[in-house]
């Protein structure tokens, strides 16, 4: 499991966990979505916003997500 912090969110990855690739995202503790990476941030369940989605679009091309 992967865990990075970026502007007070959390956001959570397995490596080789079940397709779609995806990472989920909390704050304090509680979870806010699950997001798609592989296609364009597809929302799976749950809310982002526009601060989510530009900590994820970062963190994707630093490849931190493996």
């Amino acid at each position: 499991m992967g865990r990075i912090k970026r502007g007070g969110y959390i956001f959570e990855f397995w490596i080789g966990d079940h397709f779609p690739r995806h990472v989920h995202v909390f704050k304090n503790g509680k979870f806010l979505a699950r997001v798609e990476l592989d296609v364009h941030l597809t929302l799976m369940e749950g809310r982002i916003t526009r601060q989510i989605r530009k900590i994820l679009v970062a963190l994707m091309k630093e490849e931190a997500f493996g």
